[in-house]
């Protein structure tokens, strides 16, 4: 073929793929709410996908997965497609025993986790930056990459030694919290657990000192997970306005995992920010059928961990966990469940104090919203109820990076 023509058929083909991946409005929502949707600049506060990272098998952050399939809610196609701009990557490591051996075993694991973000990002540095600071956000959404800023998921893995915390602040981290399922040597559990102790009354000595350091390092401190009486003492303590990373409202559904009206009102008071979480069990009761438990506690027992199983076994998995989904299907909340606790919030609180953390990939996910191709229909809703562009754009960003810049500025206040 001539050079000339080699060169026309090159051009022709360019053309067509541009036009082919230009993003549609996804999940049926109008041309008009997509073009407002993709001019915000939307954060998620809890992203769990890189405890995918890690695995025997890896997780190809380009490629696009099939929540259907295997529940995975996040990679970088569905990023475009659901006009996703980036958020806070989360460490998060399991809970375990308060021994020295438990915390080294987990330190050592969360600093992998650490790594193998930037290995992620590193390896598509066209897609993807790390931001470490508040004006980052925005310089990287300008030039259409996705932000990655790294937060800690309990800091257990600190063990009784808070010099690590400046460890995983060089490592990139820009929010942390003390505490996840069962209480530790910083802080009380909203489900505390067997670890003793069970009961600090809210923060540790230690835990309070841990407030201390992260608002010295300029960390934003996350009460998620905490108890209420752990976050009231944080909001009190800490000399910059906290976040619920990943939370909900206890007035229309009371669970440990919600707030009540009253603390959230004093977080908002103080500055804070509550992000939504869309786990269908903090938003409503959900029970399951007894025939669904005993299949998934078989389903369970017959496989173990599915992060443990290599690639042709873990496809068995997922053929088995979908045949047992379709035999016997998951009571779950619905999209409408989880926009009546936004809308409750936004009302109790207001616009400069809600934000949204669904808890992708670390058990968020309802009927109609499944994975972040979704997150359009927030922003519809939202417009329908009368919210204007400047509003949203608060809440889908603007919240956190100005929690940030407060925690930035406070650092730079004491000269460190």
């Amino acid at each position: 073929m001539a050079l000339s023509n080699r060169l026309t058929l090159t051009l022709a083909t360019a053309a067509l793929l541009s036009a082919c991946t230009t993003v549609a409005a996804p999940h049926g929502v109008s041309a008009e709410t997509w073009a407002i949707h993709q001019r915000l600049m939307t954060l998620d506060t809890h992203l769990d996908t890189p405890a995918f990272f890690d695995t025997v098998r890896g997780y190809d952050i380009m490629e696009r997965h099939d929540v259907e399939r295997d529940g995975s809610q996040v990679d970088y196609p569905r990023m475009v497609e659901g006009g996703l701009d980036g958020g806070f990557w989360v460490i998060y490591m399991g809970q375990g025993p308060l021994t020295p051996e438990g915390y080294r075993n987990v330190r050592d694991a969360a600093l992998l986790r650490a790594v193998a973000i930037h290995k992620m990002v590193a390896a598509n540095p066209d897609e993807f930056e790390i931001a470490l600071n508040a004006a980052d956000a925005a310089r990287i959404n300008a030039t259409g990459k996705k932000i990655v800023y790294l937060s800690i998921e309990n800091s257990y893995e600190l063990g009784e030694d808070l010099s690590l915390l400046d460890t995983f602040y060089k490592l990139g981290v820009r929010m942390a919290g003390p505490v996840h399922n069962g209480s530790n040597q910083l802080a009380d559990s909203t489900n505390p657990g067997p670890n003793p102790p069970v009961n600090w009354g809210g923060l540790s000595p230690m835990g309070k000192d841990y407030v201390r350091r992260a608002n010295e390092l300029g960390i934003i401190l996350d009460g998620s997970h905490a108890s209420d009486a752990a976050i009231e003492q944080m909001i009190d303590l800490s000399a910059t306005p906290i976040i619920l990373s990943h939370h909900g409202a206890d007035h229309l559904n009371e669970h440990p995992r919600n707030a009540p009206d009253a603390l959230l009102k004093k977080l908002a008071m103080r500055g804070g920010v509550i992000h939504m979480n869309a786990l269908g069990s903090f938003i409503k009761p959900l029970p399951q059928t007894k025939e669904r438990t005993d299949a998934m506690t078989a389903l369970r027992t017959k496989w173990g961990n599915p992060n443990t199983l290599e690639s042709a076994r873990y496809e068995q998995y997922l053929d088995e966990l979908g045949a047992l989904n379709k035999q016997f299907p998951e009571n779950r909340a619905t999209f409408e469940d989880y926009m009546q606790q936004v809308l409750y919030t936004i009302k109790l609180v207001g616009v400069d104090h809600v934000g949204f953390g669904a808890d992708w990939d670390g058990g968020g996910g309802l009927d109609g919203f499944r994975d972040i191709t979704a997150l359009p229909k927030i922003t519809e809703r939202l417009l329908k109820e009368g919210y204007t562009e400047a509003d949203l754009a608060k809440m889908w960003g603007g919240n956190v990076v100005r929690l940030l810049k407060a925690a930035e500025d406070y650092k730079a206040g004491l000269g460190k």
